[in-house]
């Protein structure tokens, strides 16, 4: 018996076997590899249904139940109605549970109605027709039916169903052109190849005939990565393994763009493939708003105990003597007199809890989040932030940030397609020394550097060339009438280099079958056969390709730090000096070099390539290490200069950021001087600015330590670069000199922790440019300033995917939709189309949302101490027998609709300062959470027991001598009650109406709308309007409190006093505090008062 197949079995299925774990092997077409190969194992994978849904129609309800009672206050208010049910307490379970059950049903019809949004979605993609090579023949079936290994055809302009790799095409050469625009938004169109074995399986019948197995990594979610390789079977010969990588891979979502057809074989179905998975949710982002929230929640939750508890107390102290056992028509029963003390207190405890539970606002939640939801389209609508080129307005891609909008202090930016344009303009070349500027009448020497550079710059790209007269229904390279070739690459770099070359006279032609056809000066096409090419990348920020004509060549292109140290030969000093002269002017740089390889050299690097690129495990490794081995002892040619021009308005932008208090902070990978023209040119930097350098050059001259303790600011030494009597500083800092700033220590003292000797360099200088930075740099740096000991809020704003990282690090992440495609827009918190557009959102909106939001918080709990605290005063007047002094209509609708639309509409459509000043004037700006400090937690607070002293007090005082109507009816319990009701109610809501500033008709009917809901409401219950209502207790007690003139007088004169303290806090603010400031000015500090 043979062993080997069954211990095969047995290490695939162990987890332990590393293999198993990092791989998958696919057979297309569902094909059994040849006896004489590894045995067929049947694998399962998922099917190609896409489920982006969260509930179904059998799990909506419990599922949404359990996250909506993981929310504190929901939880709290579900146990009050459960004591509610069990024991006996002076309100009915209704007064809870109303108000719970319809802040429950209002989050799970909004949550119902998106996840139904989101079926409907998937349906649609599901059911899409797909063409399936079943046989030999094509056979049509649903997107959702596709399984890992089978074969499908895709043609032009059809979508992608599922992860592919590219097995041929219509085109002779085995590439198709994709567009990825859904994925990352890149319009371009980026070419893919199949590999060189199947490309020539051109119908139906042969690809049917292709026998294979591809091996290839587990699904991961880097759109830009992929390893794996094919296993090509023939009869009575060795299986051909070819490479697979990124380039193969078509990705689910791209569109098939300008190729007939194509046949691909399906590896990732379902949530497995890479689009699935990039669109997991993101980690939740709370807002400083949201903290404040709960803090205060817990002091009312503490507020509430202690009434609770005093009440417990003062009602067992006055019943200790028998004469004050209870009210005669409350006597306790039998059993109630045989319980224990305890029992029997704990029991009243609970009763007080639910009568005084009020003060917790519970439909403040929903309220909250209907402000943010609908808050959030002012930015969509708006109009200014609509991009007339672009043809797109602002995203909001989550709305519970809106109010960290107004409370950002650091901004961190990047410089490429963020702070500039992203149109590169290709300027100059310099070869040897010579300067070359197309718009100059200028002919190329004709030397061999001359012609090698020029060559290289045709040669060394991934640009694609279109000739057709139509792309995509867009008419384009028309000239005079004729179609021309145009330029169309990933890279907008390599598209003005290569446009550059050609006003210089070499013209590149295009790819086909493998070579590279250019046309000279002299009009005449050169061919080179494109071997290798090695992919830029940002780690060795260069790429290279190798091609043949007579002789091997390598051309290199890229950073000069990644160039220069490569470099053996060639001008070395006079190019250095250009590049230096460019980078200051604010150009970007490449320098390019070039090596000859003998036969020789050119085996052993294909066989370096080779061996890397069929490696499954760490192929990004190896290839690096191949690269490196590969791309040296180069020959410098020259380098080139591209110009980027900042954004429109990006500088008038930062300045109007720095005037509002906020710091900005430049990341970028560009090189120090032309990130530091970039800074100066955009006015973050002035001439007046001291720049204080953090760089690698300075620190191998001194050491860190030293470098860090010569920049800190030390008022009594004068010796110190940074003195306290000048503002105005700069810092530059490159990525090396990070590096070393974030190495943890191992010591903690001496020249340990270097962190906040830098943090405290940079709190001192009004603005910072990071230069030479990675990715993951540019995260590392917002997670600093984040965990900093001021705990600042943090924006970040980029365009590219080298920004996405630092984009999810920041509290607010905001993505530019340009030219670097979508990934940041995509993963961001907001997409705006241009830099310019940040001012507005910032100082406009974010600071309406966060006035808003806050007046909604600070409103909502003064609002429900005014409501609860004459029930705790009542008490003192009912023996502390729990009697409620609302009827429980009153108790159940007063946060649900007596108060509940004014506060709403007031938090959307409130403007205490026109958006004219605050454009104008940005230090109107209001930060570190002003409105929700815990002074004016407490004023509010404070205000709220005045209010509820008056109502109560003044009503009893008012009506001591038990007030009669003018039929001699005396005021009972529920008519005192009513009466406090009635100015509770119309107080609340003229203190708003006195708050708002920007009146519009929808106010006018919103508040005196609900003031008169309250007044039908209270005649319909009280069975005057409709008379099958006539609740018992409340029988005719609102109309009989109306026919006393005394309460007309009581209502009118409690709501003036109780109104009082707010006129003449504005009068005193607007007359002596604040005379010579401006009106816009004088209502901020009336704000934050």
């Amino acid at each position: 018996m043979d062993f080997s197949v069954l211990r095969n079995l047995i290490s695939r299925y162990c987890a332990g076997e590393e293999y198993w774990v990092d791989s998958r092997t696919v057979y297309i077409g569902h094909k059994e590899p040849p006896p004489a190969a590894e045995a067929y194992i049947p694998q399962r994978y998922p099917d190609n249904r896409i489920v982006s849904s969260k509930y179904t129609l059998w799990n909506f309800i419990p599922k949404n139940l359990f996250e909506q009672f993981r929310r504190i206050a929901n939880f709290y208010f579900l146990l009050i109605f459960l004591v509610q049910l069990i024991i006996d307490t002076p309100t009915s379970p209704v007064t809870s549970g109303l108000p719970l059950f319809f802040v429950i049903t209002v989050t799970a019809i909004k949550q119902g109605y998106e996840d139904w949004l989101r079926h409907k979605a998937d349906c649609s993609i599901n059911e899409c027709p797909v063409d399936m090579v079943q046989q030999g023949t094509v056979v049509r079936t649903q997107s959702s039916k596709l399984r890992v290994g089978d074969v499908v055809m895709v043609r032009e302009d059809e979508t992608f169903p599922c992860d592919l790799i590219l097995l041929s095409s219509s085109r002779g050469d085995g590439t198709c052109y994709v567009t990825t625009t859904s994925l990352d938004g890149e319009s371009s169109h980026k070419t893919y190849y199949a590999v060189p074995d199947t490309m020539a399986f051109k119908t139906e019948q042969e690809v049917d005939s292709l026998h294979a197995t591809i091996e290839c990594e587990q699904p991961q979610p880097d759109l830009y990565k992929f390893v794996g390789r094919i296993n090509i079977y023939k009869e009575r010969e060795d299986p051909i393994a070819r490479p697979l990588g990124a380039e193969n891979l078509l990705l689910r979502g791209a569109t098939l763009k300008n190729t007939g057809h194509i046949y691909a074989v399906a590896i990732y179905t379902g949530m497995d493939t890479k689009m699935a998975l990039n669109y997991q949710s993101k980690s939740q982002k709370r807002s400083a708003v949201e903290k404040s929230m709960n803090a205060f929640l817990i002091v009312y939750l503490c507020i509430l105990i202690s009434k609770a508890v005093i009440n417990t107390v003062l009602k067992y102290a006055w019943q200790w003597s028998a004469d004050h056992d209870e009210p005669w028509y409350n006597h306790r029963t039998e059993i109630d007199r045989e319980r224990h003390v305890v029992i029997r207190a704990f029991t009243d405890f609970l009763a007080f809890m639910v009568l005084f539970n009020y003060i917790i606002p519970v439909s403040m939640y929903v309220t909250v989040e209907m402000q943010k939801f609908l808050g959030s389209y002012f930015i969509v609508w708006d109009k200014d932030m609509y991009d007339e080129e672009l043809g797109v307005g602002a995203q909001v891609n989550t709305s519970d940030l809106n109010e960290e909008l107004g409370q950002v202090e650091y901004v961190f930016t990047d410089k490429t397609g963020t702070l500039t344009e992203n149109n590169m303009e290709f300027i100059e070349c310099c070869v040897d020394g010579h300067v070359y500027i197309p718009h100059t009448q200028c002919v190329p020497v004709c030397t061999n550097h001359e012609d090698l550079f020029f060559r290289a710059l045709c040669l060394c790209h991934t640009v694609q060339v279109k000739e057709e007269e139509t792309v995509d229904s867009i008419k384009r390279g028309i000239h005079l009438g004729k179609p021309t070739s145009f330029y169309i690459s990933s890279s907008p770099d390599e598209v003005a280099l290569v446009e550059g070359m050609k006003r210089l006279g070499y013209t590149y032609l295009r790819l086909k079958d493998s070579h590279m056809e250019i046309l000279n000066k002299d009009d005449e096409i050169e061919r080179f056969e494109l071997l290798h090419v090695l992919n830029f990348d940002s780690v060795r920020r260069r790429m290279s390709v190798i091609v043949k004509s007579r002789e091997y060549l390598l051309f290199c292109k890229g950073a000069d730090t990644s160039i220069f140290p490569r470099v053996v030969s060639g001008k070395v000093e006079q190019v250095r000096a250009r590049v230096e002269q460019n980078a200051v002017e604010g150009l970007r740089t490449l320098c390019v070099a070039y090596r000859s390889l003998s036969p020789a050299e050119y085996e052993e690097a294909c066989h370096q390539l080779s061996d890397a690129k069929l490696a499954l495990k760490d192929r990004e490794q190896r290839l690096a290490q191949a690269y490196d081995l590969i791309e040296r002892d180069f020959t410098l040619l020259g380098a080139t200069a591209v110009e980027d021009r900042l954004q429109e308005k990006a500088a008038d932008t930062i300045e109007s950021l720095q005037k509002a208090g906020m710091k900005v902070w430049v990341l970028t990978g560009d090189k120090m001087e032309t990130a530091a023209a970039t800074c100066y040119a955009s006015k973050l930097f002035r001439r007046s600015t001291q720049i204080l350098e953090l760089t690698k050059k300075r620190t191998e001259e001194q050491s860190l330590h030293d470098v860090l303790f010569d920049l800190t600011p030390t008022p009594k030494s004068s010796g110190t670069l940074l003195s306290v009597e000048c503002q105005d500083y700069g810092l530059i800092i490159d990525g090396a000199t990070l590096s070393a700033v974030l190495k943890p220590s191992p010591e903690s003292s001496g020249s340990g922790n270097y962190r906040e000797i830098f943090l405290e360099i940079s709190r001192n200088c009004s603005a910072v440019l990071c230069c030479r930075m990675a990715p993951l740099q540019k995260a590392q740096i917002v997670k600093l300033i984040k965990a900093s000991k001021e705990h600042p809020i943090t924006l970040a704003i980029g365009d590219g995917a080298n920004d996405v990282s630092m984009i999810l690090e920041a509290h607010v992440g905001i993505g530019i939709m340009g030219k670097e495609g979508r990934q940041a827009a995509r993963n961001s918190d907001y997409a705006i189309p241009k830099f310019k557009h940040l001012k507005k959102m910032l100082l406009v909106h974010g600071h309406f949302y966060y006035i808003r939001i806050a007046e909604l918080v600070q409103y909502f709990f003064y609002k429900n101490v005014c409501f609860i605290f004459p029930q705790f005063l009542y008490q003192f007047f009912c023996g502390f027998s729990q009697q409620p002094l609302y009827d429980t209509a009153y108790l159940t609708l007063y946060n649900i609709s007596f108060t509940s639309l004014p506060i709403l509409l007031y938090s959307l459509i409130e403007k205490h300062i026109s958006i004219e000043m605050l454009k104008r004037d940005p230090t109107l700006d209001v930060a570190k959470n002003a409105l929700l400090r815990w002074p004016v937690f407490l004023y509010w607070t404070c205000l709220g027991l005045f209010n509820a002293c008056i109502f109560f007090f003044g009503a009893y005082f008012l009506f001591d001598n038990t007030t009669f109507t003018s039929n001699g009816q005396m005021f009972g319990n529920w008519t005192f009650g009513t009466l406090v009701f009635t100015v509770l109610v119309f107080t609340v809501t003229l203190k708003l109406a006195l708050d708002t500033h920007h009146w519009t008709w929808i106010n006018h009917f919103v508040v005196w709308g609900s003031l008169l809901f309250y007044v039908i409401f209270s005649l319909l219950w009280g069975g005057i309007i409709w008379p099958f209502l006539n609740y018992q207790r409340m029988y005719y007690v609102f109309m009989q409190m109306l026919s006393s003139g005394p309460a007309w007088l009581g209502i009118i004169l409690l709501i003036t006093i109780s109104l009082l303290p707010d006129v003449v806090k504005k009068v005193l603010c607007r007359t002596l505090w604040c005379p010579g400031i401006a009106p816009s000015a004088r209502q901020l500090m009336v704000l934050k008062l």
